[in-house]
């Protein structure tokens, strides 16, 4: 269905795109250094599932309609920001405990974790936005459904996410370790995963949506 030699060419530029790390990997990272490599794993894998509901939407020309309706991106645009500034504003207000006396702490449940990871890449517009704009570059209308091919090639970007995305977590969670065990660290990460996830959102609340295309 999908032509051998472009297929590679977007496995290569899917690779590209994914070693810069973006919203997601910093939502990744944070989550690993609080709570280790099994939550940022957990976190990776939401992360992912929210890409295939925009991979699907752009399969099906929801995507689409999200850009070229002014009121739906709003809605997805702003609800987005809030959720991403509640999650900075609240590791702000928490404060770290004397990691020497105070008890371990208590780890997120992983169904937490993972709806975390799902909403925060579902409610991003600019994730469909961005399958919108790079999949259709790499269809062929001559070797069969359209929707497919769209379908074939966001998997194939999800499933490449997926190792990228670990790698960053297994590599944050390791440092995290080391934070954990060192009251500056605890606020250090305190402060710089919280003032990331109120800019992000602020990023996010601020952005403006771009202009459909005119044929």
């Amino acid at each position: 269905m999908l032509d051998p030699s472009r297929y590679a060419v977007f496995v290569l530029a899917a690779l590209a795109l994914l070693a810069i790390p973006g919203p997601a990997v910093v939502y990744v990272v944070a989550q690993s250094l609080d709570q280790g490599r099994r939550a940022g794993i957990l976190s990776v894998l939401g992360v992912h599932v929210g890409s295939l509901v925009h991979v699907f939407a752009a399969a099906v020309g929801l995507s689409q309609l999200l850009v070229s309706s002014a009121t739906a991106y709003t809605v997805v645009k702003y609800a987005g920001a809030a959720y991403l500034i509640v999650i900075g504003a609240r590791r702000l207000l928490v404060r770290e405990k004397d990691p020497v006396t105070a008890a371990p702490a208590v780890p997120r449940a992983p169904g937490r974790l993972f709806r975390q990871g799902v909403i925060v890449n579902v409610l991003n517009p600019k994730t469909a936005l961005f399958f919108l704009a790079l999949l259709p570059q790499f269809v062929d209308v001559d070797r069969g459904s359209v929707p497919l091919q769209i379908l074939a090639l966001g998997i194939t970007f999800v499933l490449l996410g997926l190792v990228t995305d670990s790698i960053w977590a297994l590599g944050a969670g390791a440092l995290g370790g080391a934070v954990r065990r060192s009251a500056r660290g605890l606020r250090v990460e305190r402060l710089v995963s919280g003032s990331v996830f109120l800019t992000l959102g602020a990023v996010t609340a601020l952005s403006g949506r771009p202009e459909p295309r005119r044929s």
